[in-house]
């Protein structure tokens, strides 16, 4: 089961990096208030909402400890950035404040999984 449970960890990593690099591949883009939600983006921020939710799975599963107001908080800041990502998908530019809103959520989201112990 721990390498099942290592392959979702893996592709949440990279559900992370697809977002993430999404918006940093914009960041000039922004600058110049040109930017736009890359597919990248979208498809990152489902990635990460299936794997986090299987590995929580899996891991009940297997009995561990799960910190549950940490994933629910980590959980609520993605569905924020998947509301904003999936609704202005289709748009040819994004506000500047909406775009840096969910690059720091994305930033946010990376260091509540990492720092909060």
């Amino acid at each position: 089961m721990d390498v099942v449970i290592n392959v979702f960890v893996g592709l949440h990593i990279i559900g992370i990096a697809a977002l993430l690099g999404g918006f940093l591949t914009q960041m000039k883009a922004m600058g110049a208030g040109t930017a736009r939600f890359v597919p990248a983006m979208l498809h990152g921020a489902l990635t990460m909402l299936v794997t986090g939710i299987v590995l929580v799975g899996l891991n009940q599963a297997e009995g561990h400890t799960l910190n549950n107001i940490k994933i629910g908080i980590k959980m609520a800041v993605l569905v924020v950035i998947l509301a904003l990502v999936y609704v202005k998908r289709d748009e040819e530019t994004v506000a500047k404040p909406v775009f840096a809103t969910v690059g720091g959520l994305t930033v946010a989201n990376i260091f509540i999984a990492v720092l909060w112990t």
